[in-house]
């Protein structure tokens, strides 16, 4: 099945656009996939948050551990945001992949972000690191993103935001990514002059996915916001029962048809 789904995951970055959302636990990825979602993807936030967690304060082990119970609940692909890469070399950045690979990835993003240094990676050092991901994987016909954090950390415009991705195309990552764009017009430049399969994050005040398909973005990711979207919904519920005593929270909840066919 991993081969299928792999081979179906790169099939999806050939034409057109597709939604590509951000389950966090097992339950959520059964639920998006009976909707009829082509693939699935990790979010990091969304997974910490599951945990107790903040953001960037998971495991290695965690996320692989993660990413095999996801890919053994459904059937679609997985795809994987393994953040930095876990490690700080490109010989562990390669490590990472196979450990996902292993866990059934068919997807792998690598950001440019440090968390620890509370910085973007210098360029040279970003591109090493992306370029060790991508060999590990090609090994394993595995679709690798290249993500370029800068706007989302006020670090850089649009034309670093470019270079970088171009950098990161060159160095073999098969999809870009720089999430925070909004503006149509800067997410057409990205495609234009990148030339390559681009994401963008499907934000409130950001585009529709059919304005996105317009300009040639081929894939729409959600991050954490469905995994917080859910969370608000447990808190509306909660905040009813323990202020006014009542149920109608119930009424908001999937429907047995669907819970049927997601937990069957």
């Amino acid at each position: 099945m991993t081969d299928n789904a792999r081979t179906a995951f790169r099939a999806l970055h050939e034409s057109g656009t597709f939604v590509l959302p951000n389950p966090w636990d097992a339950g959520s990825a059964r639920i998006l996939e009976t909707l009829g979602f082509p693939a699935v993807a990790t979010t990091s936030s969304g997974f910490a948050a599951s945990l107790g967690r903040a953001d960037q304060r998971v495991s290695r082990d965690e996320l692989v551990a993660h990413v095999a119970s996801l890919a053994a609940a459904v059937r679609v692909p997985v795809a994987v945001d393994a953040e930095r890469g876990y490690a700080d070399d490109p010989a562990g950045v390669s490590e990472t992949v196979e450990l996902l690979a292993g866990a059934g990835a068919a997807g792998v993003s690598i950001e440019d972000y440090d968390p620890a240094a509370g910085r973007i990676d210098p360029l040279d050092v970003a591109v090493a690191r992306i370029a060790a991901a991508a060999r590990a994987c090609d090994r394993h016909g595995i679709v690798l993103t290249g993500r370029a954090e800068n706007h989302l950390y006020g670090a850089g415009d649009l034309d670093d935001t470019i270079r970088r991705l171009c950098a990161y195309r060159d160095a073999g990552a098969a999809c870009l990514y720089a999430p925070g764009l909004t503006d149509l017009a800067d997410i057409a430049r990205v495609v234009r002059e990148t030339g390559a399969a681009v994401n963008v994050l499907a934000l409130r005040d950001g585009p529709s996915v059919a304005r996105l398909a317009g300009v040639g973005v081929r894939r729409v990711s959600t991050g954490g916001g469905l995994a917080w979207a859910a969370y608000g919904a447990l808190v509306d519920a909660a905040e009813e029962l323990r202020t006014a005593g009542t149920s109608t929270y119930r009424d908001r909840g999937i429907t047995a048809a669907l819970r049927g066919q997601a937990f069957s």
